[in-house]
Formats: C-alpha cells, structure tokens, sequence
C-alpha cells in the first residue's frame, strides 16, 4: 500500500480498524496502547524554539530575578501535536489549531468581566492568593496543582466547570496581583488606623472637650498630674513643705484683701441713704456682736428697741450691717489685721455713726 499499490478490501478494513482504535485510544488518553507510538518516527528535533517552553521557563527563573520574570504568562505544553493515524487517513477531522496571542488575550478579557480571579477556586474552594494559577481556554481559572489532581482522578481533559474538552492551559498571575493589592491596602488601613489613634490620644491630652463631664475629667487628670509632679519634686521635709504653702496662702490671701480695699471707694450721702434704707427693709434690730437693741435717732421707731436702756451709738457700715459702736471698736482691736473685715460678710467696708 505504500509502494503504490491499492490494499485489498479486506486489508484496508483492517487498517481503518486500526486506525480508529488508535484514535480512539488517544482520544482515551490510555498510556502505553498507542499504536503510532510503536511506528518509528523521525529523531530530529523539532525546530520550534517554544518547544518544551514549561522547561525553559523554569530555567529562565533559576537564572534571572525579578518580579517581571515571575509574572510572566506562558501556555503549558505547547509543542507541535501528533495525529493520530485515523488524522491522517482523514477519517477523522484534525484538532484545532493553538490560540493565538491575540486569541489569548481575548479570552482574558471575558475571564477578568467574569471575575473568575477574585472568586475562590472551584475545585479546593480556597483562595488563589500567591499559588500558582492557570487559565484555560474556556475562560475558566483554578489552582494548577488543583486542575492536575483533577485530571489524574478523570482520566481525562475535561474542564471541570463546563465541560469542554481539548482546552489549552496558560499559566496567568493574576490573582497573585490582586491579593499583593488587597495586602498593600490592608497595611494601609492598618497604619492609618494606628495613625488616627495616636492622634486621637494626643488631642485628647491637650485638646480641652467640650463636654461637661469629659471636661471635668480632663482637668482632674490635669490636676491630678500637676499634684504627683509637684510632690515628686518637692523636698522631703514635709514639715516645712507644708510651712511654706501656708505662708504662700496666706501672702495671696493679704494680696487680694489689699486689692478688694482699694477698689472700694467711700460711699456718698445718696449711698448712705440707700444703705439705710436697706437696713430699714431688712427689719432687724439687734447688733450681732453682744445681741442687745441698737438705738439711731435717724431710724424709725421701731429700731429704737427699749427706752429704759442707755442709748449707745450705732455704727452703719457700707455692707448694711449695723453694730453697736463700742462692739465694732472693740471687734477692730482684737483683729490683727490693719483694716479688719466685717464680722457678719467679712468683707471691707466704710462706716458711720449714726
């Protein structure tokens, strides 16, 4: 039959026989029943410089570094495929050719609209995150270790999702890019977060609040802190460390009884008569120092109090409190102060005998 000459019937059925079987064992993916496989073939090397290119790039890694050459996409297996025997009798149509660059990247694109990336793998269920990823033909993406184990369980090449036999595989990172992303805006939010929170405790320290109990708590930290850094710092006397903040009370104290004095100016004869007559409202007769009867002969009848006593002067002081003349004079006596304050609002004050 190779020489030219035409089989007979009988043997040329035998050889389509063959031939199918052939083909349908290739088809099977069966190991070690080919019947082409036993036809020598020709021992020169393809000429294709893809040829075994899974190989090459390995070794293209070993050698250079980068993130470039790790990302790169190539197709697994592609090398130049072997007909069947059937194939080339043409009783069977030949496979389709390879997908093009251009066929690839379409396929791509529709995988990426799909979103087949940012979803888990279909078969482990997990994330892709940084393991190795690959494409397939029918725009479908798993783990590559996943779709091998899958393979190996089959038997055969059958895209797990729809089906679809004879599909080309590419290995594509694409999901590693996107959880490198989500990584990156993870520790962004993270250290914003920190940052915020720093800024927060910071403000909080110095900035006063506006609300009434947080403002009252912040003064007493205030407070608080000025009293432990004031007592950590004092000198270990206690004695005269509390001698000394007496005698500092008590010099602010004759400080502002000194400025009350001279911010008080001496009453009018109009103001004179309107603290009278603010006594005269007030209704209240005896002097607060030895609680007996007043007596003016400027006041009304009824602070007169009892005739059969001795009248005795009534001093008027400029806070509308009335004394006894004598009990006022001997009230200044006993004070130690130069200008003593009144006994009853204890503060400064201007008098007059009436």
């Amino acid at each position: 039959w190779r020489a030219g000459f035409a089989p007979k019937p009988n043997n040329r059925l035998m050889l389509i026989s063959a031939a199918f079987q052939d083909h349908i064992i290739r088809s099977l993916e069966l190991p070690n029943f080919s019947i082409s496989d036993s036809l020598p073939r020709c021992s020169r090397k393809p000429t294709d410089s893809r040829y075994h290119q899974e190989k090459c790039v390995v070794k293209d890694k070993s050698l250079q570094k980068g993130v470039e050459q790790d990302e790169r996409e190539y197709v697994i297996g592609k090398r130049p495929v072997t007909l069947t025997l059937a194939q080339k009798m043409g009783l069977v149509p030949c496979p389709a050719e390879r997908l093009t660059e251009d066929q690839w990247a379409q396929v791509k694109v529709r995988s990426v609209e799909q979103g087949e990336s940012a979803q888990p793998c279909a078969i482990c269920r997990e994330e892709f995150r940084l393991k190795p990823q690959v494409l397939l033909s029918c725009t479908h993406v798993f783990h590559r270790a996943c779709l091998q184990a899958f393979e190996r369980f089959s038997g055969k090449k059958c895209c797990p999702m729809c089906r679809r036999q004879r599909y080309e595989t590419r290995v594509i990172h694409d999901a590693a890019r996107l959880f490198r992303h989500q990584c990156a805006t993870r520790i962004q939010a993270c250290w914003r977060g920190y940052s915020v929170r720093q800024w927060y405790r910071n403000a909080r320290k110095t900035i006063c609040p506006k609300d009434k109990q947080l403002r009252r708590k912040f003064f007493e930290a205030k407070l608080q802190e000025l009293n432990d850094s004031f007592v950590r710092y004092c000198h270990t006397d206690m004695e005269a460390f509390l001698s000394d903040i007496d005698h500092s009370l008590s010099s602010s104290r004759r400080v502002f009884q000194e400025l009350e004095r001279k911010q008080i100016s001496e009453p009018q004869e109009d103001d004179w008569d309107r603290i009278q007559s603010q006594v005269i409202q007030r209704g209240f007769w005896d002097c607060p120092i030895c609680l007996t009867p007043l007596h003016s002969p400027n006041l009304t009848t009824e602070a007169q109090g009892s005739q059969h006593l001795q009248p005795r002067h009534t001093a008027l002081l400029s806070c509308s409190h009335l004394f006894h003349q004598l009990c006022l004079e001997a009230f200044e006596s006993f004070t130690a102060d130069s200008r003593p304050s009144c006994p009853l609002c204890r503060s400064a004050y201007h008098k007059k005998i009436i």
